[in-house]
């Protein structure tokens, strides 16, 4: 009898274990990354009803590969306050700037000028507008009021670029989330640019496709419009993923 009563609740340790591994995300071991959802697990993670919220599966995976417990991550433009969440249920400190703030963790502050010490931080995340088709906030300044087809936006990214390889630790790694643009008939290869400009600082590790899904595009109409007028509704954005010069 003992022995069926410790098998009964190895079992039940069994699925315990199960149900906990169901709620985290697979990790990733391809340059294709395909998430069905924004967020997993029972706590949210960012505001799913946020336009342009990042899916929380990608800081995850950007957390087990290139972070310890206990290391600090920072996002500039911390949007709804993914990386945030995501880096508290993992044990990695993590502080959040953006021009206007939705979590109650998030400092405003605007992503050209980061209030930190160079060389102080572990890991960056941005998730970064790729041109004025999204409204983030009133601020004038703001760098998605900025057409990606004018060089004044790459100007200004580029600031950003170099504040974040300012404050990360030699040795260190960026991750950067950007989509291409397609507006008014023309396509502007928004990711081309951004990694050029990026290799100026850093070195690349890999580049990640991310599918995208939920957005506001991703509809009957709007496929019925691509068909009809011959153009190709965006189904990716680029994940570059690079690092600070170990000599940096």
């Amino acid at each position: 009898m003992p022995k069926t009563k410790s098998k009964s609740v190895q079992t039940k340790e069994t699925l315990q274990d199960a149900r906990q591994d169901d709620e985290r995300p697979p990790f990733q071991t391809t340059t294709l990354w395909d998430y069905p959802r924004q967020s997993y697990g029972k706590k949210p993670k960012g505001d799913n009803k946020f336009q342009g919220v990042t899916p929380a599966f990608i800081i995850w995976n950007l957390l087990q590969r290139y972070t310890q417990v206990g290391d600090l991550v920072v996002d500039p433009m911390a949007g709804s306050g993914t990386t945030i969440d995501v880096c508290e249920e993992e044990g990695r400190k993590a502080i959040g700037y953006d021009t206007n703030p939705r979590h109650p963790k998030i400092i405003k502050n605007d992503s050209r000028k980061i209030p930190l010490e160079d060389n102080s931080v572990d890991m960056v995340f941005l998730d970064s507008p790729y041109g004025d088709n999204v409204k983030y906030s009133n601020e004038p300044s703001d760098i998605g009021k900025i057409s990606a087809e004018d060089p004044n936006f790459y100007e200004e990214l580029e600031k950003v670029a170099g504040e974040t390889y300012r404050i990360l630790k030699p040795g260190k790694y960026l991750g950067w989330l950007i989509g291409d643009q397609w507006v008014k008939k023309k396509f502007t290869p928004v990711g081309f640019k951004i990694y050029e400009m990026l290799t100026k600082y850093f070195e690349p590790v890999d580049l990640i496709c991310v599918t995208r899904r939920n957005q506001s595009s991703n509809t009957r109409i709007w496929h019925y419009r691509a068909q009809k007028f011959n153009f190709f509704l965006r189904g990716f954005k680029y994940l570059f993923i690079m690092k600070k010069p170990r000599n940096g």
